[in-house]
C-alpha cells in the first residue's frame, strides 16, 4: 500500500468496538449497518477511517443489478474518513479495500439528502449509474425513526415521514481481470456520463440555504 502510516485491518462481520462508536456517532446515519466484510485504517493508536460492504437490505436490489445470480451483490454501505485527513483519502482507502474483496458487484449509493453526489466514488473509478427513481413520475416518502431504517420504521408503525430525496447509484466490480471482465458483463446496472445526466442539484441548493442560515445565526450571535 502506499506510505500513508497505519495499517488498514480486514475484517469478517464486525468492527472494533472504536471503529463501531464512529459508525454510531460520527456517520451522519448513525446506525449499525448489515457487516459482511469489514475495513478499519488504524494510525497512531487510533481509527481513522472506516468501510463496510453488506447485504443489501433489499433482495430487489440484488436482482435488479445481477438477475443471473444476485448473491454476487454486495453494497459498500457505510464509510467515514477522519476529518483531519488529508485530501483524497476517502477514494484511496476505498481503492485499497476493494483490492481485498473477493469477486462481487459492488453498488453504492451517495445519498443527496446529506449533500452527497458521489465524487468520492467517481475518483475511485466506480460507474455512474444515474439516480434513484429517475423514471418515477410520483414522489416516494420515507419513514422516519432514530436509528431505525425507513422499512423498519413503517413496519414498527411510526407514521412520521418526508419525501424521499434521490440517491445517486455507482458500481463497480472487484476480483482478477478475469473477474472484473465477467461481472461487468453481468451487471445489469447502466454506465452513464454523470456530465450529460448530472445528479440532482436540489441538495446543494438546500445546503447552500442551510449554511446561509447558519452564517446569519452566527452574526445574530455575536451582536
Amino acid at each position: 500500500m502506499p506510505n500513508r502510516g497505519g495499517k488498514i485491518f480486514h475484517g469478517y462481520g464486525s468492527v472494533t468496538n472504536r471503529a463501531l462508536t464512529h459508525l454510531l456517532s460520527d456517520h451522519y446515519l448513525k446506525r449499525k449497518p448489515p457487516m459482511q466484510d469489514t475495513f478499519e485504517w488504524q494510525k497512531d493508536d487510533r481509527v481513522v477511517a472506516v468501510l463496510t460492504f453488506g447485504v443489501p437490505a433489499s433482495r430487489h436490489m440484488q436482482i435488479g443489478a445481477c438477475p443471473t445470480d444476485p448473491n454476487l451483490v454486495v453494497e459498500l454501505n457505510r464509510l467515514w474518513i477522519a476529518d483531519d485527513q488529508l485530501g483524497g483519502t476517502a477514494s484511496w482507502f476505498i481503492a485499497q479495500c476493494l483490492k481485498e474483496m473477493p469477486p462481487k458487484i459492488i453498488l453504492s449509493y451517495a445519498d443527496t439528502a446529506a449533500g452527497h453526489d458521489g465524487t468520492v466514488y467517481r475518483a475511485a473509478n466506480f460507474y455512474y449509474a444515474g439516480w434513484t427513481d429517475m423514471d418515477r413520475k410520483t414522489p416516494r416518502f420515507d419513514y422516519i425513526a432514530p436509528g431505525k431504517h425507513t422499512r423498519d420504521a413503517f413496519r414498527s408503525g411510526y407514521t412520521n415521514k418526508v419525501r424521499r430525496r434521490p440517491k445517486a447509484r455507482y458500481w463497480t466490480v472487484t476480483g482478477n481481470k478475469r473477474d472484473k471482465t465477467r461481472l461487468r458483463a453481468l451487471c445489469q446496472w447502466p454506465v452513464m456520463d454523470w456530465k450529460q445526466e448530472p445528479v440532482p442539484t436540489e441538495h446543494r441548493r438546500r445546503c447552500a440555504k442551510a449554511a446561509l442560515n447558519q452564517s446569519e445565526q452566527d452574526i445574530d450571535a455575536q451582536v
